[in-house]
């Protein structure tokens, strides 16, 4: 092994060759993901300069705003470069409290990739995310949607030419393991930060067949009082060594971690934008990635 940590550059998606450094639009809307952004003109500018450094991987849905990421993504970057890898998720709506009502039906996620397509202005998405909730991945409390029905149902819309590849979030390794059987998923999207590690057997299993592994919380937990990377000691130590901020040591060690990890993270600001695109070229020597490993290990 080398004496610095040197991740590939890009990674397959859905056919797409994305730099591993993306960007997520879920902060463009306002407060609680609802509502127009704070500065519209900012939200542009982010966007536009995403692109022009390189980003061609931007993660949405419908629901978040409902309706501002998209029309925000629309404004700013279309018509879209070729190689623009443009994800979507389903499984759920807004309404107007903001809350996350469930959308799992069958009929309900082909409504909602159609509404996507039409808000983006595109034919067909680069992958959906199956946003899955409990433990057999039917959010619905009072309706149980079989797990194999959704699946069908986004499986259809591939063939259908409307997504070239099928993801899934927030999922078991058994759920995962089916949607690669039934789906053939080329993406998972699940929470995962070097601090919490629990879903390390889903991250293997993803690196074993090339899927592409999109950690959210990838800092920790937004949750007020939960732990937080950049709050880690050795977190901060390693980020004065390396002359980068405590975040940007967080990300790199995730990219370092296994080369299928596909990063989006997101603001509505400019500078944050420029930290976190250079997050791609910061090195981690061999000892630190390994201090940073002992900081939580898996279970």
């Amino acid at each position: 092994m080398s004496d610095s940590t040197t991740p590939v550059d890009t990674y397959d998606l859905a056919g797409y060759r994305v730099h591993r450094v993306g960007f997520g639009a879920m902060q463009l809307p306002g407060p609680g993901v609802m509502g127009p952004p704070k500065d519209h003109d900012a939200a542009i500018a982010v966007l536009r300069r995403a692109v022009e450094a390189g980003v061609n991987h931007i993660d949405t849905a419908q629901f978040y705003g409902p309706d501002v990421s998209n029309a925000l993504i629309r404004e700013a970057l279309h018509p879209y470069a070729d190689d623009l890898a443009l994800v979507s998720k389903v499984g759920a709506r807004r309404d107007a409290n903001g809350a996350w009502n469930p959308a799992q039906r069958p009929e309900q996620l082909r409504e909602d990739v159609e509404q996507n397509l039409r808000s983006l202005g595109v034919e067909r998405l680069a992958a959906v995310n199956l946003r899955l909730h409990g433990d057999d991945g039917s959010m619905d409390e009072g309706e149980h949607v079989a797990l194999e029905d959704q699946l069908a149902e986004m499986v259809r819309m591939r063939d259908d030419g409307l997504i070239a590849g099928v993801g899934i979030s927030t999922a078991t390794l058994a759920q995962v393991r089916q949607a690669f059987e039934q789906a053939g998923v080329v993406t998972v999207q699940n929470a995962y930060s070097l601090l919490s590690r629990d879903d390390e057997d889903v991250l293997g299993f993803c690196a074993e067949h090339g899927i592409s592994y999109v950690p959210y919380f990838p800092l920790g937990s937004a949750f007020p009082g939960q732990p937080k990377v950049v709050e880690d000691a050795e977190v901060q130590a390693v980020a004065a060594e390396v002359g980068a901020t405590p975040a940007q040591v967080g990300l790199a060690w995730l990219l370092a971690h296994d080369p299928n990890v596909l990063l989006i993270p997101g603001t509505s600001s400019l500078e944050h934008l420029e930290q976190n695109l250079a997050v791609a070229s910061v090195r981690l020597a061999d000892e630190q990635v390994a201090r940073l490993d002992a900081v939580a290990p898996p279970r």
